[in-house]
């Protein structure tokens, strides 16, 4: 999103300014008839004065390619309520680029905008394609009256339909080939109802493909596209690139191998900013619905000038990908360690923490009080005990407990397994041995810690990862990762050790979500450069 307004946009200080401009610049001439809410939306600023110094003033930058509508309602409506609606706008050179990539694909007959905002693919595209039907799409009002006065402005209102509903009930083809290209809104799954969830899995299942309802709404914008388009038809989406890897985007992958018909994926690191005002990683996805390409490609940039053209990049086949259960990883180009460097993982297993599956019983409290110490294990059990512990964990006094009972209980001595006993009681009343991680255990009260490790690190935050030695043997729960030296490791190679992940370790190695999160799983974690056994025993790091 544009960060801020220039001083002359000021004049916009509510959205309705914002309307009673849009209808001035001939929105309600635009793009077919307006819908019953537009209506309603622009009666609202009827009575609003319009400086026609103003009007000539926004045509010319609208005719200059900028969008000073969609950079108005973008200030106006604070960033919170926009992601709630997923109204994320796409800076100018990204469009330009997914329309340069379509235009030398093929000209198709319509362009189909699934969520359109204020246009700003759709004008694009109108120059791009002069002969094209041009199709936005949205459930915002407000948004189909800034869209239809920018295609007014640039002379496409009447080749131009703006429908003011829901993408995912959008039906109709024509003769031709439709190009579908824009930005699907991100919203997170608790913010979509459970009719809309049935309808996922209910389409994901005609198509025989999994469907999880914990996925976010762009998921269902690349499974409406399969299911409304046909062979020929092709397209370029924009999106935050978690489908990439978390489980609920096993859909979208699917698709990509399949129907869709995938062509490139072009991830989009946040240090460029894809989503001015979201820290998220940000992929470009094309397709060409009905073909079955050998492979796909892969790229990944870290500014927008290294954007260039979508489509080229490393090529994998599609056989790996479809063995793949991750796919950001296959962005990055194979880095071959310098001279006596090797993998983090040619020295350390990382494991994730134990999930307890409750912390409200296993972490010890006043509900547990009586235990015998024997069962109370001091325990990282927050990141910032890792990232305050300045690369050195010496004192556990601070630390929680966790409470990890034998699983089976007659190792433990008469007293242990009374008080033991009373416990259980007051866990199961508290719900304990109903859950899904407890009754996938082998017994429901032994939470099963992992043994110390060594060396402990977070692997989510919006920073790097924090790393310490653990001198004190604490345990860790699934907020951190342990890292255990496949080779006896002492304390110099140790101590070496965190100190060059402490500092050389950058949020671009994980993978980020939207939100501005970065994590690290156990094998990307394993993947990071580090110096060589000699090298960290030397000290001969920086």
């Amino acid at each position: 999103m544009v960060g801020g307004l220039a001083d002359r946009d000021r004049i916009f200080a509510t959205e309705d300014d914002l309307v009673a401009m849009a209808l001035a610049l001939g929105a309600a001439q635009a793009g077919g008839a307006l819908s019953a809410a537009e209506t309603a939306l622009a009666k609202t600023a009827e009575a609003r004065p319009v400086s026609p110094h103003r009007i000539a003033d926004l045509k010319d930058r609208i005719l200059a390619g900028e969008d000073p509508l969609g950079d108005a309602f973008s200030v106006l409506r604070s960033p919170e309520v926009r992601r709630d609606q997923g109204a994320t706008y796409t800076p100018a050179p990204i469009v330009q680029t997914m329309i340069d990539w379509a235009a030398a694909t093929r000209t198709p007959a319509r362009v189909i905008d699934p969520g359109v905002g204020s246009a700003r693919f759709l004008c694009r595209a109108g120059q791009a394609f002069p002969e094209a039907e041009l199709v936005g799409i949205d459930v915002d009002p407000l948004a189909a009256l800034m869209a239809r006065a920018n295609l007014a402005v640039t002379g496409q209102g009447g080749r131009a339909r703006i429908l003011l509903g829901d993408y995912r009930r959008f039906t109709g083809q024509v003769a031709g080939s439709s190009l579908y290209i824009g930005n699907p809104p991100y919203v997170r799954h608790h913010k979509i109802g459970a009719v809309w969830k049935t309808w996922l899995t209910a389409e994901a299942a005609k198509l025989d493909l999994p469907a999880s309802r914990l996925a976010g709404l762009h998921a269902y914008f690349f499974l409406a596209t399969a299911r409304s388009a046909k062979p020929g038809d092709f397209g370029a989406f924009i999106t935050a690139s978690e489908w990439l890897d978390v489980n609920y985007g096993a859909l979208v992958r699917a698709l990509m191998l399949g129907r869709l018909g995938g062509r490139s994926v072009t991830v989009i690191d946040p240090t460029a900013q894809p989503f001015p005002d979201a820290a998220a990683t940000a992929a470009i996805a094309t397709f060409d619905i009905g073909a079955k390409p050998r492979a796909v490609s892969f790229r990944r940039i870290e500014d927008l000038a290294s954007l260039g053209e979508l489509g080229k990049g490393r090529t994998v086949p599609r056989e790996r990908l479809a063995a793949e259960g991750r796919w950001s990883h296959l962005t990055r180009d194979s880095e071959k360690p310098p001279e006596g460097y090797v993998e983090l993982g040619e020295l350390c297993r990382v494991h994730r923490g134990t999930v307890t599956g409750a912390n409200g019983v296993w972490i010890a409290g006043a509900h547990s009080v009586g235990l015998p110490e024997t069962v109370l294990f001091p325990t990282i059990t927050r990141a910032r005990e890792v990232l305050e512990a300045g690369g050195l964990l010496a004192d556990s006094r601070k630390l929680r407990r966790v409470i990890d009972l034998p699983a089976d209980l007659d190792e433990l001595d008469s007293a242990e397994r009374k008080a033991v006993t009373k416990f259980l009681k007051v866990a199961r009343a508290m719900g304990a041995n109903k859950g899904y991680v407890a009754s996938h255990r082998k017994a429901w009260w032994s939470v099963g810690l992992r043994a110390a490790a060594p060396i402990i690190s977070t692997y989510m935050a919006r920073r790097p990862p924090g790393f310490i030695i653990n001198q004190v043997d604490a345990r860790h729960i699934n907020i951190a990762h342990g890292l255990y030296p496949r080779d006896p490791m002492s304390d110099t190679v140790r101590k070496s050790l965190v100190s060059y992940l402490q500092s050389n370790i950058s949020q671009r190695s994980g993978r980020t979500y939207a939100g501005g999160l970065t994590k690290f799983e156990p094998r990307e974690m394993e993947r990071l450069i580090v110096p060589g056994p000699a090298l960290l025993a030397a000290g001969a790091v920086c």
